[in-house]
């Protein structure tokens, strides 16, 4: 049950009734690190896969789909002008969705968005393209797009936050690295799916109707992924550790009169690796198909070798954080990426065996910073407005350092050259290391 449940107000929905019913058939009601972990992990999985198929689609698909009047560019450009439209949505939607939070309790909270995520997803994969209905179908696809920020702003149970703080002391940059493996999973399940379908179906059969199964497939990962989070969200123990921990929604009018310096300074600690994050992912498959004559498959293959690298950064940065400390394990880090952003335009642009190396080692890099920035966005806040204040500070994070980042990227490297990459990738570098100067209470509110 949640907060609002306890105060009388109705929480249930028949998902939440029906894990609560498991969990009362269950032997045991504990709720242990390993569940809540495993519960934050399946959770981030799913939301990154959703995330990362309309990703990998704006690239292979959607250009020639909504844009087929245009040359190869200018419709890639066009397609990742619709891209920014999901981090546009995500403060929006943790707006609206907190609010349900505090009337109706996180299992409705969860339910609706997680609903809409999986609906906004699935519905573009029913989208004609602009030679059926013109261009109310690049309208219908901003508008999924969008429905697909605004539900991610609802999808946060405070899980996350919940296992860092429950975490030992010796041990809190091993359990806040947990909810980020979650990015390298999705990553692997979509790039895996559309390399499946581009290797086995004729090029045609793909830009029909092969593209849209992932599409399919992401409505049903996030109803087992919700389920999985609500066999959580509804036991008694959860509810018991969010009221003594106050992991309570906050109204956004005082998380930002108490704590709105937490806020901007926060949403500039990640930006190094949210920079590298869609450098590594979207636009070097832009940049393949578009620079040679390649399907995209290859490029694939290799980024599913860098995520699986990724993986394994991912879990080396919360041993790395527990030795020497998170701040100082993202200070390095935004250097080794700043450093990387001189080369990786001569990496990249050195053909197939320089955009391995580009991938693995961009990849490896994002691993070990993405790692902890989750804990780092988390203990910014004092306890009664952790929940709402990561959450927030999180989507302006990603809006401002992922949102625009392929568009950006592939704009300034396509009429200005490959270098300018490495610039925009600097800048991200460096705005982390400032900010983590501004922000030295990292390390102390973990408490």
């Amino acid at each position: 049950m949640s907060a609002s449940s306890a105060r009388g107000k109705p929480s249930s929905t028949g998902l939440e009734n029906d894990a609560r019913r498991a969990n009362e058939s269950a032997d045991s009601h504990h709720v242990s690190p390993g569940d809540i972990a495993l519960g934050v992990i399946i959770g981030r999985m799913s939301e990154f896969f959703d995330f990362f198929v309309y990703a990998l689609a704006s690239v292979l698909v959607f250009p020639k789909l909504f844009f087929p009047d245009f040359s190869p560019l200018q419709a890639t450009v066009l397609s990742f002008a619709i891209f920014p439209l999901a981090f546009i949505g995500r403060p929006l939607g943790t707006l609206i969705f907190t609010a349900i939070d505090r009337e109706h309790g996180r299992g409705t909270k969860m339910t609706m968005a997680l609903f809409l995520l999986g609906g906004a997803t699935a519905a573009i994969s029913f989208l004609p393209g602009t030679e059926r209905i013109g261009y109310w179908a690049v309208l219908l696809l901003a508008t999924f797009r969008f429905l697909q920020g605004v539900a991610l702003g609802g999808a946060s149970e405070g899980l996350a936050s919940l296992l860092a703080l429950n975490a030992p002391h010796n041990r809190r940059g091993w359990y806040a690295m947990m909810p980020q493996l979650g990015a390298p999973l999705g990553f692997l399940l979509a790039a895996g799916l559309f390399l499946f379908l581009l290797t086995t179906l004729p090029q045609q059969d793909f830009h029909e109707w092969g593209w849209r199964y992932p599409f399919f497939v992401a409505f049903a990962v996030n109803v087992v992924a919700l389920f999985a989070r609500l066999r959580l969200v509804a036991t008694s123990e959860f509810a018991t550790l969010l009221e003594r921990l106050e992991l309570r929604p906050a109204y956004i009018t005082d998380l930002v009169r108490s704590e709105g310096q937490n806020v901007v300074v926060g949403a500039f600690v990640p930006l190094a690796s949210f920079a590298l994050f869609h450098l590594v992912t979207v636009f070097p498959l832009a940049w393949v198909v578009l620079n040679s004559e390649r399907i995209g498959a290859g490029m694939l293959r290799t980024q599913m070798v860098g995520a699986v690298v990724l993986f394994v950064m991912v879990i080396l940065s919360g041993r790395i954080a527990d030795a020497i400390g998170r701040a100082r394990v993202l200070r390095i880090g935004a250097v080794l990426i700043g450093l990387f952003s001189f080369g990786a335009p001569f990496i990249l642009g050195a053909g197939s065996v320089g955009e391995t190396v580009y991938i693995i080692l961009g990849f490896g890099l994002l691993g070990l910073s993405f790692g902890q920035t989750s804990g780092a966005l988390a203990s910014s806040f004092s306890r009664q407005f952790r929940y709402t204040g990561s959450a927030l500070t999180a989507d302006i994070a990603w809006l401002i350092g992922a949102g625009f980042a392929p568009l950006v990227a592939l704009g300034l490297s396509s009429y200005i050259g490959l270098f300018s990459v490495g610039g925009y990738l600097l800048s991200g570098a460096i705005c982390t290391v400032v900010a983590l100067r501004r922000g030295r209470t990292l390390e102390m509110r973990d408490h």
